[in-house]
């Protein structure tokens, strides 16, 4: 438990120095500020620009406001944060800095353990902090602010971040360099969204934690739905975290 909470310690300070952090809180601060503003003050800017009559714009609501949060964090938001960490397992593996703390007893799948969480309490931070931006926006725009399971369908997109990062350091360990990562993660990514075309099987798929954010706020699709995406997508994060620390653990560095 010492290694792990020193190790831990080592990378959160890895983070500061290199502004991993910085960048990924400013990015997720901006598109925070950025979703009720949009949703709140863009009709207004086309309103302006196009001819009048030319286009109904309807008056913006909370909901719209929500739509921008999740067509901008689990998207562009991301996809920042997977390429900003994408190397947090590969650069050590490639430096070989890893060695010396392995030669003095660091067990190894505690590395792998560390750094899966580390990065996840940082992707959670850095989530849950643009949520709480537009979530206090909101209630200064809008009186109505409502909104039919908010938190779960949030709580969906966090997941999948989890199962991204996992997909990360996977691929990272494998390869041993930052695009291994990506691509594994881009190619689950792709497996994913191929499976969620067939509408039995869509269910079961992880893309359907962020694609069907909005059926849920609108009351499409209910909650238990999403017990077969949420199930398989917790079961894919633990077998790639256990294939991580097998596959580190026989790893010559």
């Amino acid at each position: 438990m010492k290694s792990f909470i020193a190790f831990s310690k080592k990378e959160f300070i890895e983070y500061l120095r290199t502004y991993k952090l910085f960048i990924s809180i400013m990015i997720f601060l901006i598109l925070g500020f950025l979703n009720p503003i949009s949703a709140k003050y863009l009709p207004e800017i086309v309103s302006l620009v196009m001819p009048e009559g030319v286009m109904n714009i309807p008056t913006p609501t909370v909901l719209d406001s929500w739509t921008q949060f999740f067509k901008n964090v689990p998207q562009m938001g991301l996809i920042i944060f997977l390429i900003v960490f994408g190397g947090i397992v590969a650069n050590e593996l490639h430096k070989g800095t890893l060695i010396n703390m392995l030669s003095k007893g660091l067990p190894r799948h505690t590395v792998v353990l560390s750094k899966f969480i580390t990065i996840s309490l940082v992707w959670t931070f850095c989530y849950y902090l643009s949520f709480a931006i537009t979530f206090l926006y909101n209630l200064l725009f809008w009186t109505d602010t409502s909104v039919y399971c908010l938190f779960a369908s949030v709580s969906f997109v966090w997941l999948f971040g989890l199962l991204m990062i996992s997909f990360i350091i996977l691929g990272s360990i494998l390869t041993k360099n930052m695009a291994g990562g990506l691509l594994l993660a881009g190619l689950a990514y792709v497996i994913s969204m191929i499976i969620s075309i067939f509408e039995t099987l869509a269910q079961y798929s992880p893309i359907y934690l962020t694609n069907q954010n909005l059926a849920l706020l609108t009351k499409s699709v209910s909650l238990s739905d999403f017990i077969p995406s949420i199930s398989l997508t917790v079961i894919i994060i633990i077998i790639n975290i256990f294939l991580s620390m097998s596959i580190f653990n026989k790893k010559q560095l």
